[in-house]
Order: C-alpha cells, then sequence, then structure tokens
C-alpha cells in the first residue's frame, strides 16, 4: 500500500491520534486522567448510538434526520414522569422505546411510501416531538430517583473483594479478554478469505493494525482501572455498535442501504424495494433515539425540556468527520465510530483547557467543514452524479 494510499484511507483515525495528542498537550495531561478518559465515551454516549442510526439514513442518500434531538425528549420524558409516579424501571423503559418505535414507523412511512422529503419529514418532527415531550413533563424538570433505572444505566462493573474505587482489576482482565478475542477473530477471518481466494491485505499491516489495536484496548481499560472500573453504559453502547457493524457489513439487508444510496433506480430494477429500505432506516433512527433518551436521562438524573437539543447535529457531524459520503452510498460503522469519538475529544479538550463555548462552536464547525470539503474533492464529487 502505499503512503498516500494509506493517508487517505486512514485520514480520520490520523486525525484523532493528532487531536488527542494535541489536546493532551495544551491541558497538561488532564484530559489523560483516568476520570476524564472514563467520561469520554459516557459523555458522548448519545452520539454512539444515534451515530449508528444515522449513518443508515445517510446512506439511503445522504439523508438525515433532524427529529432525533426531539425524540430523545420525549423519551426520556416519557421515563422520567413514569417513574415519578412510582412506575417499575421496566415499564419505563418499554414506554419509552414504544414511543421511539411507533415515531420510527411513522416517519419510515412518509418518507419511505408517502415520498415525503425526509428533510421537511424530520423537520416537522423536530418540533413535534420537541413540543410532546414538554407537554408530558409540564415544562417543568423531572428528576429520576429511581436505583434500580439509574443502576441499569450508570453503574459501574466491579466484583466485591476484588475491585475497589480507582483499583479494579477486573477491568484490566476484561480489556485483555476484548483484546484476545479480536485477534482471534482478525486471523479467523483472514483464513476464511484466503481458503475462498480472496484478496488480503498484507500480513505485516495486519499484524501492525491489531498491535495498534490491542495496545489502545488495554490502555482504555487500564485507565478504566484506575477509576471505577467497567461503565455498564459503556456495554449498551457496544452491543449497539456491534450489531449494527455486523447488519450493515454482513447481512443483505445491510447492503441494500448502500445499494439505494448508490443508484436508487438501479436497485429498483434489480427488484430491490427501496421503500422499505428508507423505513428501515428511518425506523432504527427512531429506536436508538429513545434508547439514547434513556442512556441520557439515567446520566443526567434528570429531564428537562431542552434535552435533546442539538443532538441531532453532534450525530450527524460524527457521519461525516467519519468519512460517510455527503451524497450517499459510502460509509462504515466503525469510520463513524472514529468521527463520534473526535467529535468527543475535541469537546472535552477545548472544555478542559477553558475555551468559551463560543470558539467550540466555530472549531466544531471548521472540522466538520474540513471533513465533507475532504470527502468530497478525495473522491472527484461534484454532485450525485
Amino acid at each position: 500500500m502505499k503512503v498516500t494510499e494509506f493517508i487517505k484511507k486512514y485520514t480520520m483515525t490520523l486525525a484523532l491520534v493528532v487531536v488527542f495528542i494535541f489536546f493532551t498537550v495544551l491541558t497538561g495531561g488532564r484530559l489523560v486522567l483516568a476520570q476524564n478518559i472514563s467520561n469520554l465515551l459516557l459523555q458522548n454516549a448519545y452520539v454512539l448510538v444515534m451515530a449508528c442510526g444515522m449513518l443508515l439514513c445517510i446512506l439511503t442518500g445522504g439523508n438525515v434526520d433532524l427529529s432525533v434531538g426531539s425524540t430523545v425528549c420525549l423519551s426520556g420524558a416519557i421515563a422520567a414522569q413514569t417513574l415519578a409516579k412510582g412506575g417499575n424501571p421496566v415499564v419505563a423503559i418499554l414506554a419509552s422505546i414504544a414511543v421511539a418505535a411507533i415515531i420510527g414507523v411513522w416517519q419510515g412511512y412518509l418518507v419511505g411510501y408517502v415520498h415525503i422529503p425526509p428533510f421537511i419529514c424530520t423537520l416537522a418532527g423536530m418540533f413535534l416531538w420537541r413540543g410532546l415531550g414538554r407537554v408530558v413533563l409540564d415544562s417543568k424538570t423531572v428528576s429520576i430517583q429511581n436505583k434500580g433505572f439509574l443502576s441499569l444505566f450508570t453503574s459501574y462493573i466491579q466484583i466485591p473483594g476484588v475491585d475497589a474505587n480507582k483499583h479494579c482489576v477486573s477491568a484490566l482482565v476484561i480489556g485483555i479478554a476484548v483484546a484476545v478475542i479480536i485477534a482471534v477473530l482478525m486471523f479467523s477471518s483472514r483464513a476464511r478469505q484466503v481458503k475462498r481466494g480472496y484478496d488480503v491485505e498484507a500480513f505485516p499491516i495486519m499484524i501492525a493494525k491489531l498491535v495498534v489495536i490491542d495496545a489502545l484496548i488495554i490502555w482504555y481499560s487500564s485507565k478504566l482501572m484506575g477509576y471505577k472500573g467497567v461503565p455498564v453504559m459503556l456495554l449498551w453502547i457496544l452491543v449497539v455498535v456491534l450489531i449494527v457493524a455486523f447488519v450493515t457489513s454482513s447481512t443483505v439487508v445491510g447492503r441494500y442501504f448502500y445499494a439505494v444510496g448508490g443508484n436508487e433506480k438501479a436497485t429498483k430494477l434489480s427488484g430491490i424495494d427501496p421503500r422499505k429500505v428508507y423505513f428501515r432506516a428511518y425506523f432504527i433512527m427512531s429506536f436508538l433515539a429513545g434508547f439514547s433518551g434513556l442512556l441520557m436521562a439515567a446520566r443526567i438524573g434528570s429531564v428537562d425540556g431542552a434535552m435533546g437539543q442539538s443532538y441531532e447535529m453532534d450525530a450527524i457531524a460524527s457521519c461525516f468527520i467519519g468519512g460517510a459520503s455527503a451524497y450517499g452510498g459510502s460509509g462504515t460503522v466503525p469510520g463513524v465510530m472514529i468521527g463520534a469519538i473526535l467529535l468527543g475529544v475535541i469537546n472535552q479538550g477545548m472544555s478542559i483547557y477553558g475555551l468559551p463555548d463560543q470558539w467550540q462552536y466555530v472549531v466544531k464547525g471548521a472540522v466538520l467543514l474540513a471533513a465533507v470539503i475532504f470527502d468530497v474533492v478525495s473522491n472527484h464529487k461534484t454532485g450525485k452524479s
């Protein structure tokens, strides 16, 4: 692989490394403190989850869902009010997810079968669901006191007698186990590809990639060991990411999203119904937004009418920064995760450094614009053609 090809393929990964080192130096090392490293993913849990759903919408042709932030608010509001009135945590969760699923069915039907432009449909949803969320909250801030609900999303994995705060050996053990599993999967996948006669990347490159990935996992788990251990919310994030990654990369249904975004007319002629693809994309997006509402309600410990504002922009930015094409048809879950983490590092780094809010918006806007310009220029795109 040539140097130029390597840089083009791993541009965002290299950018993440550079940005991380830059803010580590700028903050005097505070960015890599155990608590900050633990909070990096937790504070951006909603981005990591919703970016997976937003990717599906973008794949269908550069479309987005502007209503997800409002869906987060409505989902969180239903959970908070249910718990405030003495409801069971399971009931609260099911009610929130059910409402988000109904929103997904509604918007998926309008976009896929009625052919309402996604921008207009979800823009209307942004106002509708935000308003309903405030109605449910009665324009108040509702706190969440139910320990069962909170522990389900905000607790940490600790083994009694073995782990204690700032010394959780189980976190390191889990990290090493994950690193070993990844190594086994990569070697077995390569062996299958070679057996079937597929082209594979050079063995030294695969080894180098594996070493870097495993080193990062073990380093991150060592940081978690120095705080409170592995957070349960991280496991929820991993479940969502792995499922969406598997669907998009290893299933026929997942490839339909790419096909529709690449050439909808050709896809239709090949026997694939684009209406179902649009429906699935917006249904999954709303479902994940509802789940994000539960994550954020538990993490914050309360819900108000402003919850979820601009969350849709963070999810969209993560996708484009992570390499998803603004014209649809290309993008991967690993790339989107890198984009989300990059955005999270920038946010946290600027906050720790004490950069004023107005300049934080300037920086994030510049990063997003640069990512889209890079995609368009590097792939010689000037439009849908």
